[in-house]
């Protein structure tokens, strides 16, 4: 008889560490490799400032989130297993509606946005031999597409995967690389550092001379912050990780655990990512310092570097397709609860199958693929998707849910000092946004579609 818990499912089994893994896999994507131009746009102390800032903030929403996946109304104690669920039972309404929108396009983005990423990893290892032999000056670009293609076939092998429970193994080695290429990279940042002294950098950042635009200076400025602002937002995938802890001890309790630990360890690799990097490129500081060419040599561990931002990409990308694929899958089986194709699973062999998932999920690989294929600028486009989406589902919901919950009082010091914080992260994502938006019309200019060269 298969064990159960209190809402039917089964049992879950979930831990600290396997909670924990599934964070550093969402938390830390490749963009920690972008932390060091982030770093240099803004100088020393404001770029350490923010890192650290964003850290504590995005901390603080994330323990108001944990406390959220037991609904304390009518059904105490009833479950929330997912993000868009917590926000339904506490706040309802078009709230609910809102944030579902957002958080599924989000999720939509972050997939596309994992395809191209992985792809150009991909190309920068075929590049980096190829650079090793015919020199530095040698250019040897390559075609993203085919590389897009074979991270699709990858993805479509996975996303069969039946649920969030059984990726646990996938997150572990994901978190694993996400160490390995982060540890790379800052051990690259130091023998350059020793090797080649000084290079310039300042308190202020990159591009503050009189020679630079100074309106050039501000919108890399807000591009910067909300780089830094969005690489510590995974409460869109929040609760649907606490839904794999077990009962006991208590889920938010074991879920707060996990989140200070997975924000410190990523804490640390951020800063160390962001102050090293700068240090070692200084004002030049490329936008990856692995896909980016900031190394060179020696070349295979740069390949190495970038075989793990790969391997880290494919379970990140499950991390976040995952509620989509539930989403979807829940809702059919609730409105045709006695169609077979939807609901009924086959055995072939050793593989229980079910044609509906198969399909389903297959057509979304395929559909993520052919779109970061088409528009090769995509990760303006997920910027933007990013600074829109930072503010509604890392602060606003959660500060929104625990006012809820509490019952704390209108216009008290704690609603008051909570409104603030609201506001001022409000303020970053719509300067973020601002400038997303110039980067596109930017790169709209040159739009080639099936154009993606590295």
């Amino acid at each position: 008889m298969i064990e159960t818990d209190d809402d039917g499912r089964s049992k879950r089994t979930g831990t600290i560490w396997t909670a924990s893994a599934h964070i550093i896999t969402a938390v830390i994507g490749s963009g920690v490799l972008s932390l060091a131009w982030a770093t240099a746009q803004l100088g020393w102390i404001p770029g350490i400032v923010c890192l650290v800032t964003f850290a504590v903030i995005s901390g603080f929403a994330s323990f108001l989130l944990a406390d959220c996946y037991r609904f304390h109304g009518p059904l105490v104690g009833s479950r929330n297993s997912t993000y868009i669920q917590a926000v339904k039972s506490h706040l309802g309404g078009i709230k609910y509606k809102l944030c579902g929108l957002s958080q599924y396009i989000n999720m939509v983005g972050v997939s596309i946005g994992y395809t191209i990423t992985a792809s150009i990893s991909m190309a920068a290892i075929t590049r980096a031999k190829c650079l090793h032999e015919r020199g530095h000056e040698a250019g040897c670009h390559k075609s993203n597409n085919k590389f897009m293609i074979i991270f699709g076939i990858t993805e479509v092998i996975l996303s069969q995967t039946p649920n969030f429970h059984e990726l646990s193994g996938l997150s572990i080695l994901a978190a694993v690389m996400s160490f390995a290429y982060s540890t790379i990279g800052l051990a690259l940042c130091i023998v350059k550092i020793a090797g080649e002294g000084y290079v310039r950098t300042s308190v202020v950042g990159a591009a503050s001379g009189m020679e630079v635009d100074k309106t050039e200076k501000i919108w890399t400025t807000f591009q910067a912050i909300g780089d830094i602002a969005f690489a510590f937002a995974y409460s869109i995938v929040l609760i649907e990780i606490q839904d794999t802890l077990k009962g006991d001890p208590p889920e938010n309790r074991v879920m707060k655990k996990a989140s200070l630990l997975a924000i410190s360890v990523t804490t640390i690799f951020y800063v160390l990512c962001g102050t090293l990097g700068y240090a070692a490129f200084g004002d030049k500081a490329p936008g990856n310092l692995l896909t980016g060419f900031g190394f060179y040599e020696p070349y295979w561990l740069v390949d190495f570097a970038n075989v793990c931002i790969i391997v880290h990409l494919i379970g990140a990308y499950q991390v976040f397709c995952q509620p989509i694929f539930k989403l979807v899958e829940d809702k059919c089986s609730k409105r045709w609860p006695y169609n077979k194709f939807i609901t009924k699973g086959h055995s072939i062999g050793f593989f229980h199958i079910n044609f509906f998932k198969l399909i389903w999920r297959t057509g979304y690989v395929i559909i993520t693929t052919v779109t970061a294929m088409m528009f090769p600028f995509f990760n303006s486009v997920l910027g933007l998707l990013g600074a829109v989406s930072f503010w509604p589902l890392t602060i606003y919901f959660p500060l929104e849910m625990y006012i809820s919950q509490a019952k704390i009082g209108r216009f008290s010091f704690t609603w008051l000092w909570l409104r603030i914080l609201s506001l001022a992260c409000l303020l970053v994502s719509l300067l973020a946004a601002a400038a997303c938006i110039r980067a596109i019309v930017m790169d709209l200019k040159t739009f080639k579609p099936f154009n993606s060269v590295s």
